[in-house]
């Protein structure tokens, strides 16, 4: 077996499928799915891409317990701290060198059968890039309807086919793959990065299955942070929806003195109603401080991302080989320097 730096346009014959894996809290997982994999046999062959996003379990233990054993060309990426999913995906990406690249969860949840069903798919069919669907979906019910709701916003803020769900198992082309991870902004969406990118896109039914260890990584908070991603990245509808309910509420509040001055002028009595002027005033001051608070979240963003906040930050890259009995014996291990 040897060892040394990868990069996507690292040295030696390029595969026919890359496979990315952001891997946290998957110790007791990661191992099970990379042997399952190297029982794979794609057209062109395959390598695996682990990016440890500073998963706090014994991941990094398992992940080079794996490049010891080198089943598949493996490349281990260590993250320096947790900075989620799609950015882990980003790094992924830039590191993998095949043809196709397939990106999928370490949970086990997608069975790695249906890897190569997919990369077929889309390799015979010419798709940039081709997403998984369910006829069941093997997750909480707070976590389907969450996913739904996400779908429901994607359909209204992104460019892509009505009804295509957006699953994190899915099969895209290098050019793909390369157009996405230009993008070196700290807050990455993926499904995002690929509507920019093409509209050459299909789906395939596969199988879901329940998670073999643990509960879910997504917590309520995370959803919500990758709904904002969704929102505030890659589209100004949320500004143009606060600007629709600010006019919404000054037509409101005109009528409301048309009324008052009526009132005033047609009868003797001075205008009463102060519970009715203190609910409009607690309704638009909450109409006010939601649309201050969309403004302040494109700001901050663009703030941080002037500040050079980072995508991510890497700890070490390592590259290994299966041991083939006309390769040399051994070799020294060789780390890339942290990149950003």
């Amino acid at each position: 077996m040897t060892r040394n730096a990868a990069t996507r346009d690292g040295a030696g014959r390029s595969p026919g499928l890359s496979i990315v894996v952001p891997v946290y809290r998957g110790a007791t997982t990661v191992g099970r799915l990379v042997e399952a994999l190297a029982r794979l046999r794609p057209e062109g062959g395959l390598e695996v891409v682990l990016v440890n996003d500073g998963s706090p379990d014994e991941s990094d233990q398992v992940c080079r317990a794996l490049l010891d054993q080198a089943p598949v060309p493996i490349i281990y990426v260590e993250h320096a701290r947790n900075y989620g999913e799609h950015n882990a995906v980003m790094t992924g990406l830039r590191h993998a060198r095949g043809r196709y690249v397939i990106t999928m969860d370490d949970d086990l949840q997608n069975p790695p059968e249906e890897v190569v069903r997919l990369y077929d798919h889309a390799r015979n069919g010419g798709w940039d890039v081709v997403y998984t669907r369910y006829a069941k979906k093997q997750h909480a019910g707070w976590r389907n309807l969450g996913s739904r709701f996400a779908n429901l916003v994607a359909d209204t803020l992104l460019d892509k086919p009505s009804g295509l769900y957006l699953s994190s198992f899915r099969c895209m082309s290098a050019l793909t793959a390369e157009a996405v991870v230009r993008y070196q902004g700290p807050y990455p969406y993926i499904d995002g990065l690929i509507m920019q990118s093409t509209q050459r896109i299909d789906s395939l039914e596969v199988q879901h299955l329940p998670r073999a260890e643990g509960d879910s990584n997504y917590t309520v908070t995370r959803l919500i942070r990758l709904w904002l991603n969704l929102a505030t990245s890659f589209s100004l509808i949320p500004l143009r929806l606060a600007i629709f309910a600010g006019a919404t509420m000054a037509a409101l509040g005109a009528l409301g003195a048309v009324a008052v001055i009526v009132e005033a002028l047609v009868t003797a009595n001075r205008p009463s109603g102060w519970a009715s002027t203190m609910v409009v005033l607690l309704l638009v001051g909450g109409v006010q401080s939601m649309m201050l608070g969309v403004i302040g979240e494109y700001v901050g963003r663009t703030f941080l991302s002037a500040n050079g906040k980072p995508q991510a930050t890497i700890r070490s890259v390592e590259h290994a080989e299966p041991l083939r009995a006309t390769a040399p014996s051994a070799a020294a291990s060789a780390r890339q320097p942290a990149t950003r």
